[in-house]
């Protein structure tokens, strides 16, 4: 089996915290890794707190092989992403003199102030991650991907960064309705949960087009042949579920 390659995700900013903003990236990036093949298996939400970064980015590091973190590398005092970030790989940070031409390149030299420039810090050692259409960069340094929090800005982010990363066997899924509602299958569903280890099952339940309580059961494995066992049993339960006695 290809090795499982894991992920975290660090989202930061009191406006998150607040709820002026709500988070648009936790959703993008999850389904975004699903498909690459990475488990996003960990989501924290911290607040535009330099010690309390430094501490999560630290516990997430080191527990998977990704870290990807969204907001706080804006122009204004309480983006302190980029300096965390520093410190906690025990770099330095200075601008960045590529990111500096090219804000020069876009601003007069009256536009380009002091909060304009700590967009262009950058920790020493780091990697740029940038296109033609991206004005203040992300970067990555060790297993950490520093992402914008704007969500189309971390979405072509992630689109530049994804190509280097190294991803593992894809999780497959499929899903089959159970016209049943998910109390009358639970006990039969966690016998074949147990009886098929090497795949995940859950049940979702939802309101069908009737407005009457239905369950969709997913079935996801790494292994094609895993998950065709499995799913063939949860149609069999179903089956018989269904057939009157």
């Amino acid at each position: 089996m290809t090795e499982i390659v894991t992920a975290g995700v660090l989202v930061i900013g009191d406006e998150i915290l607040s709820g002026r903003t709500k988070d648009q990236n936790i959703g993008f990036i999850a389904e975004y890794l699903t498909n690459i093949g990475i488990d996003l298996r960990e989501v924290r939400v911290v607040a535009d707190d330099e010690a309390v970064i430094i501490e999560a980015l630290d516990a997430l590091r080191a527990r998977y092989h990704y870290v990807f973190t969204t907001g706080g590398i804006g122009p204004t005092h309480d983006d302190v992403t980029a300096d965390a970030v520093a410190k906690a790989f025990g770099v330095g940070i200075d601008h960045h003199p590529e990111v500096v031409a090219r804000f020069r390149e876009r601003f007069t030299e009256a536009e380009l102030n002091e909060a304009r420039l700590r967009m262009t810090r950058i920790p020493d050692g780091a990697e740029l991650i940038q296109s033609a259409t991206i004005l203040a960069p992300g970067f990555k340094i060790g297993n950490v991907i520093v992402l914008a929090g704007v969500p189309s800005i971390m979405q072509a982010m992630m689109d530049i960064v994804s190509p280097k990363l190294k991803s593992g066997a894809r999780m497959l899924s499929e899903t089959i309705r159970a016209n049943a509602r998910e109390g009358d299958i639970g006990g039969p569903l966690r016998a074949l949960a147990e009886a098929h280890p090497e795949a995940i099952i859950g049940s979702y339940p939802f309101l069908d087009e009737d407005r009457k309580p239905n369950t969709n059961l997913v079935v996801r494995s790494r292994d094609p042949e895993q998950l065709r066992v499995a799913v063939a049993a949860v149609k069999d339960m179903l089956t018989k579920l269904h057939t009157p006695h």
